[in-house]
């Protein structure tokens, strides 16, 4: 039977009607000026949000029809390299065929070039169902952030020869970053980038590493422009195409993700154009990419965990054992409600997250009309910058170390079955793994959200909670939610106040976690307000993981240097 990963799936509808998203398109369809211009364009935030759920819809159909029933034979068959040449998997083929036909390759990108001009909250929505159906594919149809790049800080001509070619699918792209010596630390890219002054011309030379996508014919470079640098500062950011100075010299033999290929490339003397300026490569357009691609894993995340706990309480209804499902066993049915339960926090926290996204990127593009800008919407513009920060890495952290968890119990529940290739658990299992490695660790993610949480840039949006209209139930479990919130606040305290960066680095970890819980709570409250049937996902949750916040509160305010000083003794250095 057709299934539709859209209609199937009631909490990603509620959170399209939820979110308040009411200033983001009127900003990104500049007062739905576009209206009679393109026979697409809304005429008002009703007509947009009705756009976004029939494209959602499609979507849906395309990816629980086609997509997800081929998932098997991609990671099966996978990439090949012949000849200097990639082949996709033949699976793969036709899901790219699909959504080019469906004109799903340029949902970010203004009608002018082709696109949807959607938000990111809702493309965020589509990583999540793509993932749900083939997790690898999800690696492809998210690159459409590098068009989204281009189109943020390339010049016109740049985005006149580019972006329509990305909208259409006729060009697909690669984020050419990571280097054998340079991983997390893209400071280190050694990959040169020299101008020849006769001609006026770029060119690439060097080796990159770990390339998703890399046979693509649209590359975005990471290089070193500035002769002598060493650090993030001599670095700028290029565009080029494939061709034959471009090499793809292997195709990585991976754990999962099969059905994307990761390249290692030799750029022999490769032609290329500076993207923006000069020196500002990691400063400014990596970190700008890095909250579109944290946002972009996390959904992919969440798509694998759904795929896996749906699959997880199937086989649990169907599996027998000493005359009854083994779903009505309580150590089976406690994997399934916590996974469901993290999928909850997971899918609230995401959205919060792409909201603030979204909200600093239309104040961003309307302060860049010097007449258009006013203090007001500067402030807003650096404030919903300050909360993107801090939220994106937050959410990627928790969606892909959740979506592991909940494989690991998926497979769990199946048993000896699980481990087979029988079953699809193994390979969501192999799929989730790479998620809290690639785009930043989870621990870089930690790194990247700690400033914010030390700073609280987050207490204003707690005190919009505060005045919610909670009553009986609700009111109660938000006070619970309020005695968290003021352990979080002593235990930020107490680490700032020991005036340790060791201490401070080991307890990140642990304040990310409390804070991510503490917001969580508060977004699935909000959402029991506004729909009550969700009052027993929200109870069920606050009382499942306001204990770990504790847990946490309790190991970050100990001043418990064990860890510190112990180190050496227990790992035998």
């Amino acid at each position: 039977m057709p299934e539709n990963f859209y209609l199937d799936n009631p909490d990603i509808r509620f959170k399209l009607q939820t979110i308040d998203l009411e200033e983001i398109v009127a900003m990104r369809e500049h007062g739905f000026a576009e209206n009679g211009k393109y026979p697409e364009a809304p005429e008002n935030y009703a007509d947009a949000l009705d756009t976004y759920d029939k494209v959602l819809e499609l979507l849906g159909e395309i990816a629980g029809d086609r997509i997800a029933p081929r998932a098997e034979g991609v990671d099966l068959a996978g990439p090949k390299l012949a000849n200097g040449k990639v082949t996709y998997a033949p699976g793969t083929v036709q899901n790219l065929k699909d959504l080019s036909e469906a004109q799903l390759m340029g949902v970010l990108l203004p009608r002018r070039y082709g696109g949807l001009n959607m938000p990111t909250t809702v493309y965020t929505m589509m990583t999540e169902m793509v993932s749900r159906a083939d997790a690898s594919l999800q690696n492809l149809f998210s690159l459409q952030d590098i068009a989204e790049t281009i189109n943020r800080f390339g010049d016109e001509d740049q985005k006149q020869r580019y972006l329509p070619r990305f909208a259409s699918g006729e060009a697909d792209g690669a984020m050419d970053l990571t280097e054998p010596e340079a991983g997390s630390d893209l400071q280190a890219v050694q990959l040169k980038a020299r101008f020849d002054e006769a001609t006026g011309q770029w060119y690439l030379n060097g080796m990159k590493r770990f390339i998703t996508n890399g046979c693509a014919r649209i590359h975005l470079v990471l290089a070193r422009s500035e002769e002598g640098t060493k650090d993030g500062r001599g670095l700028s950011m290029f565009v080029c195409e494939s061709g034959p100075k471009l090499v793809v010299r292997r195709i990585e033999n991976k754990l999962g993700i099969h059905g994307s290929p990761t390249c290692e490339l030799q750029f022999n003397d490769v032609p290329a154009e500076l993207v923006g300026q000069r020196r500002r490569g990691l400063t400014r357009y990596v970190m700008s990419l890095m909250n579109g691609a944290r946002v972009a894993i996390s959904g992919q995340a969440l798509g694998i965990a759904e795929a896996a706990y749906r699959e997880g309480l199937k086989y649990a209804k169907e599996r027998e054992q000493f005359g009854k499902p083994i779903l009505r066993f309580p150590a089976v049915y406690e994997m399934l409600v916590r996974s469901k339960l993290k999928i909850a926090g997971a899918r609230a926290l995401l959205y919060f997250a792409t909201r603030h996204v979204d909200l600093r990127d239309v104040y961003e593009e309307h302060n860049a009309d010097r007449e258009a800008v006013t203090d007001a919407t500067r402030q807003a513009e650096k404030y919903h910058t300050k909360l993107a920060a801090v939220l994106t890495p937050l959410s990627k952290a928790w969606s892909t170390e959740i979506a592991n968890q909940i494989c690991y119990d998926t497979i769990q529940i199946h048993g000896g079955t699980g481990f087979m290739r029988d079953f699809p658990a193994e390979r969501y299992y192999r799929d989730a793994r790479i998620t809290n490695i690639y785009e930043g660790t989870t621990q870089l993610q930690y790194v990247a959200a700690i400033g914010g949480v030390m700073l609280r840039v987050l207490d204003a949006e707690y005190e919009k909670f505060s005045l919610l209209p909670f009553e009986g139930k609700l009111r109660r479990l938000a006070s619970a939610v309020d005695m968290a919130r003021d352990k979080l606040v002593r235990a930020v305290d107490a680490v700032e106040k020991k005036h340790d960066s060791e201490y401070h680095d080991l307890m990140a970890g642990r304040l990310c976690q409390m804070e991510s819980i503490v917001l969580m709570s508060y977004l699935l409250l909000q959402e029991a307000l506004a729909d009550k049937t969700r009052t027993a996902l929200a109870e069920s949750f606050i009382r499942q993981f306001l204990p770990e916040l504790d847990n946490h509160a309790d190991v970050v305010t100990s001043n418990d240097y064990s860890m510190i000083d112990n180190r050496e003794a227990i790992l035998g250095l």
